[in-house]
């Protein structure tokens, strides 16, 4: 009976098999717990010791070879790039903001939502004490968008790399509008001069500057930047005008030499445009930061 039991005080061959296989697998299980698996609890506040950590080798012969002859095929290059990628994407965004000025809607009821709104617009900038409530007959948003060609980098080192394209825009924008200059003298509203102007544009020409967001900026944007006022720039607009109540004056050179005159003053004076980038900030952040800039400048000059 004895013989039947697997243990005895006397060890024998099953015996020692046994046991060897079990320190076996014991020690299997220790190498796995204390090598291999986490022993750190789920719950636990604790963080495992190792953390997994890509170790970029600086010394690394084919990565600095590669990144070496890129850096000499993008600055050594002197023959300007196609833009057609961005001219396409800018047909696409202008015909956005002309459906979204329609409310989106075809035909005369989509012209007459944004006649109404270029009307509301302007008279929002109209000087009151110069000018009449402006009456917009009608608003052509144009069919095209501002074509960009030979895009080339004005800079190259970060953080001041940026990217410098000619611009043409030729298209059938164009908005006619009527009002009356107001005469104050000998006193307020002392006499009313009607005028009727349609303007149109023939053709504006430019170099353009893309400055891309800056790493340290609190609000990145990327910035589209009109040459200062020192650079020419060319701007051709087609007025036809009519002046007077009963005498009627038309297309007066003077005054289509004034409004070209306040256009290009304004784009001299406002012509930097922001493009918020989605989920680094806001319109609003942005309109305080350059609020902010300009009021430095001011103090400063």
């Amino acid at each position: 009976m004895g013989n039947a039991y697997i243990f005895s005080l006397q060890p024998t061959f099953t015996q020692g098999l046994i046991l060897g296989q079990f320190s076996v697998f014991f020690l299997l299980v220790l190498i796995l717990k204390y090598l291999f698996f986490d022993t750190v609890s789920e719950h636990s506040n604790k963080v495992s010791s190792y953390l997994p950590k890509v170790e970029r080798d600086d010394e690394d012969d084919e990565f600095n070879a590669n990144l070496e002859q890129l850096k000499l095929k993008t600055e050594g290059q002197s023959v300007p790039e196609s833009a057609d990628w961005l001219n396409v994407l800018l047909q696409q965004v202008a015909e956005v903001y002309r459906m979204k000025l329609r409310d989106n809607k075809p035909g005369p009821e989509g012209d007459e939502v944004a006649r109404k709104r270029v009307e509301k617009y302007a008279n929002q900038i109209r000087p009151p004490g110069f000018l009449d409530p402006i009456k917009v007959h009608s608003v052509d948003l144009g069919v095209v968008a501002p074509q960009l060609s030979r895009a080339r980098r004005k800079h190259y080192n970060p953080p001041d790399s940026a990217i410098e394209f000619d611009m043409t825009y030729v298209d059938t924008l164009s908005v006619s509008l009527s009002t009356s200059v107001l005469f104050n003298y000998p006193f307020p509203a002392f006499a009313r001069l009607p005028v009727s102007l349609t303007v149109s544009l023939s053709l504006f020409s430019s170099s353009v500057l893309l400055t891309p967001p800056q790493p340290q900026s609190p609000h990145p944007t990327i910035t589209f930047t009109l040459p200062t006022p020192q650079t020419e720039f060319t701007l051709e607009l087609r007025t036809t005008s009519l002046m007077g109540s009963r005498a009627k004056l038309a297309d007066v050179p003077k005054l289509h030499e004034l409004i070209t005159h306040q256009i290009r003053r304004v784009l001299e004076e406002k012509g930097t445009w922001k493009v918020v980038l989605p989920g680094l900030a806001t319109v609003k952040e942005v309109k305080e930061d350059v609020l902010r800039e300009q009021m430095l400048e001011e103090a400063l000059s």
